[in-house]
């Protein structure tokens, strides 16, 4: 199970006063955090066989049966972090070769869909990934995860950057 330490862990203590956080790098927090978060989430997907962008990819496959054209999953997926193009279509072919996919032609078009196994897999990390979201936010409500994501997208906006997730 992901680092699901609560038991043994001490409480949650701020690292410096009030005084003192005002004056910390968010730089420096907002990479910690980042680390962090995304160590403890590929943990739990690595504990079920499936990267990051694998994960990704199995979610963007309609879990009805249907399927949905290639093209289509890697330009959603294409700006996620720091994968690109390249790394969904290598991540596609693992799944493909896993049998977690399949592949078909239709109209020159090539269609992704779940196998049942694939299928399988999606929904018992699904449900890991509950859980391990709720780890990642024990302490912590919606109003003050909302803050802190807008917090967050102000200092992007402020400083010209960009950010995207759908």
């Amino acid at each position: 199970m992901t680092n699901n330490t609560n038991a043994t862990k001490p409480p949650f203590a701020p690292s410096h006063s009030d005084a003192e956080l005002v004056n910390q790098p968010i730089g420096y927090w907002s990479t910690a955090a980042g680390q962090a978060v995304v160590h403890h989430i590929r943990t739990m997907l690595a504990e079920e066989g499936l990267t990051q962008p694998q994960w990704w990819v199995l979610n963007q496959v309609p879990a009805d049966g249907s399927a949905r054209d290639r093209a289509d999953v890697v330009g959603v997926l294409r700006g996620y972090l720091e994968f690109g193009e390249g790394g969904i279509e290598h991540n596609i072919d693992a799944l493909l070769r896993r049998k977690l996919l399949a592949q078909e032609t239709e109209g020159g078009a090539r269609k992704l869909r779940l196998t049942d196994a694939g299928g399988a897999l999606r929904t018992r990390v699904a449900q890991r990934q509950v859980r391990t979201r709720a780890e990642i936010h024990e302490g912590i409500d919606d109003a003050e995860y909302v803050r802190a994501l807008k917090v967050l997208q102000r200092m992007i906006h402020n400083v010209g950057g960009t950010a995207w997730h759908h």
